[in-house]
């Protein structure tokens, strides 16, 4: 199974990045670490995810309130988001709808 971040995800990583070391130095790389962690699971489970917002499947992130959406083609993993959970489930929607 191939796995690719789209660049609106790696936008997404970047901002949470930026967050979480303004919080505590260190903090960032940790938020990237489990992340990138998280993604890597998909070489065994992608698809087991429930699938959200019409057609993206969600992987919650182990440690961060964060999930990364993605989907399925063939046997390729798209993410296309990696999204704040404590964010309004509209915002989402929108900016879901927004990557479909």
């Amino acid at each position: 199974m191939t796995i690719s971040i789209q660049p609106s995800a790696l936008a997404d990583l970047r901002e949470g990045f930026r967050f979480y070391e303004a919080k505590e130095h260190g903090l960032g790389s940790c938020f990237l670490d489990t992340l990138f962690s998280d993604i890597d699971s998909l070489q065994l489970y992608a698809a087991i995810h429930s699938v959200h917002f019409g057609h993206f499947h969600r992987l919650l992130s182990k440690l961060f309130p964060y999930a990364a959406y993605y989907q399925v083609t063939g046997g390729e993993v798209a993410v296309r988001a990696i999204l704040n959970l404590r964010r309004d489930p509209k915002w989402i929607d929108r900016k879901l709808k927004g990557l479909s």
